[in-house]
């Protein structure tokens, strides 16, 4: 009998422990989004979100610039901001749409200001996108990463650096690995229940007001 995609899932899924929320602190849409109460959506009517994705707290969100749309299992870690990208013409500033593929993470306190995200693509802890940046499908940058503006970052590319620049090359099974890697992180974002990680809320809290 063939195996379907979820028993794969299944059966390759890491034994990850859950990171419990207070359910009070986060939105959940009808698509299965989890947004913090403690997050900024600006211009929300020119956001949208997919499914099955979660913005965590401190993280700003600038739709009141252009449109920003952002895939499904997308997950944004704690004091991000995404703010689509400029060009000045003439004096003055055009603002372009920002999209966000599927299954893309993004590291607490980044800021990403790129033109496009692919899919699959997994973003470091405290990295700046400059504006104009293009990550191709299942690309990775390294944590602490600052790349420059117009830069395209290949498919199955990891880059690194100040300023980024690339260093290597990913395996196929890339694809694969970063799509299991958001899917866990969105299905271990759990809400809390009586007795189960009492602390994590406060810890969350903890880091959402940190500068």
């Amino acid at each position: 009998m063939a195996e379907t995609a979820d028993d794969w899932s299944l059966a390759l899924d890491l034994e990850a422990p859950p990171i419990y929320y207070n359910k009070a602190d986060y939105i959940q849409t009808a698509s299965g989004n989890k947004v913090s109460r403690n997050s900024v959506l600006c211009g929300s009517q020119n956001i949208t979100l997919v499914g099955n994705s979660v913005i965590k707290p401190g993280t700003v969100l600038r739709g009141d610039l252009q449109l920003l749309k952002i895939g499904k299992h997308v997950i944004v870690g704690e004091n991000c901001v995404l703010r689509p990208s400029h060009k000045k013409y003439k004096g003055s500033i055009a603002f372009f749409p920002m999209t966000i593929g599927d299954h893309v993470t993004v590291g607490a306190g980044s800021v990403v200001c790129a033109a496009s995200i692919g899919s699959c693509v997994n973003i470091g802890e405290n990295c700046i996108i400059s504006k104009r940046c293009i990550l191709k499908d299942n690309s990775l940058v390294l944590p602490d990463t600052i790349l420059p503006p117009d830069t395209i970052v290949p498919p199955l590319t990891v880059f690194g650096g100040n300023p980024g620049v690339y260093l290597g090359d990913l395996p196929e099974s890339q694809l694969f690995v970063q799509k299991q890697h958001a899917i866990t992180e969105y299905k271990r974002f759990l809400p809390s229940q009586k007795g189960a990680g009492a602390t994590s809320p406060k810890s969350t809290k903890a880091k959402a007001a940190s500068p």
